[in-house]
C-alpha cells in the first residue's frame, strides 16, 4: 500500500481502478478502470458514495466523454459463488484494466489489495478520496451497477432490486424468504444459503 501523495506520476500514465457490489446478496460485482488524461479540467470527482445519484450520473457521462480511456469489468453471481467475493472482485478489476483501449504504465487500485496486472499496481487506502482516476472509476462502476440492478428489477419485480440494489435490507430479506432466491442471487452468501436450506 502507498500514500498517493508520496508519488510523482504523470496523469497520462496511470489508470485508476475501483469496484462496487461486494456486499449485496444478488447481482454482479462491477469494476471500472479509468485513464483520465490532462486535456480536460476535472472538477468535483469524489468517492461515488459522497455524491447524489443525479450527480453521479452526470459525472459518469462526463467521464465517458472526456477520459482518455475507460472500461468496465464484472463477475456474475455464479462466478462469485465459484471464486468467492474477494477473488471475484480482483478478477473484475483485472478484466476492467485489460479492457482499456489505451495502455497505462501503472495502476492505482482502491483498497488494501491489488489484482495481478501486466503493469505495476499499487493498492491505495481510501484511494477514491485521494486519486482522481480512482474516484472516476468508483463513479463509473457505481452508476453501471445501479442501472443494471434497476433493469434486473423489471425481470424480477418481487425482490425490489431497484430500491436496494441487492443489499441485505429488511425488504430484500423478507422477499428472499417469501420467494426464494432467483438466478442472480449469490448462493454462497449466508443469508441466501440459509433460505435454500
Amino acid at each position: 500500500m502507498v500514500e498517493f501523495t508520496d508519488m510523482q506520476v504523470n496523469i497520462n500514465t496511470y489508470a485508476g481502478i475501483d469496484e462496487v457490489g461486494r456486499g449485496p446478496l444478488a447481482g454482479p460485482v462491477v469494476a471500472a478502470a479509468v485513464v483520465l488524461g490532462d486535456a480536460y479540467e476535472w472538477v468535483g470527482l469524489k468517492n461515488s458514495n459522497m455524491l447524489t445519484p443525479k450527480r453521479r450520473e452526470a459525472c459518469a457521462i462526463e467521464i465517458r466523454q472526456n477520459a482518455l480511456a475507460w472500461s468496465i469489468g464484472r463477475c456474475e453471481a455464479e462466478e462469485i459463488d465459484q471464486y468467492n467475493i474477494f477473488n471475484a472482485s480482483l478478477l473484475a478489476m483485472r478484466r476492467a484494466f485489460e479492457g482499456l483501449t489505451l495502455g497505462a504504465e501503472l495502476a492505482f487500485v482502491d483498497g488494501k489489495y491489488s489484482p495481478e496486472l501486466s503493469v505495476r499496481s499499487y493498492a491505495v487506502i481510501k484511494g477514491d478520496q485521494h486519486v482522481p482516476a480512482i474516484s472516476a472509476a468508483s463513479i463509473l462502476a457505481k452508476v453501471t451497477r445501479d442501472l443494471e440492478m434497476c433493469e434486473l428489477d423489471k425481470s424480477y419485480p418481487n425482490y425490489g432490486f431497484a430500491k436496494h440494489k441487492g443489499y441485505p435490507t429488511a425488504y430484500h430479506m423478507d422477499a428472499l424468504k417469501q420467494h426464494g432466491p432467483c438466478s442472480h442471487h449469490r448462493r454462497s452468501f449466508k443469508p441466501v444459503a440459509n433460505v435454500l436450506k
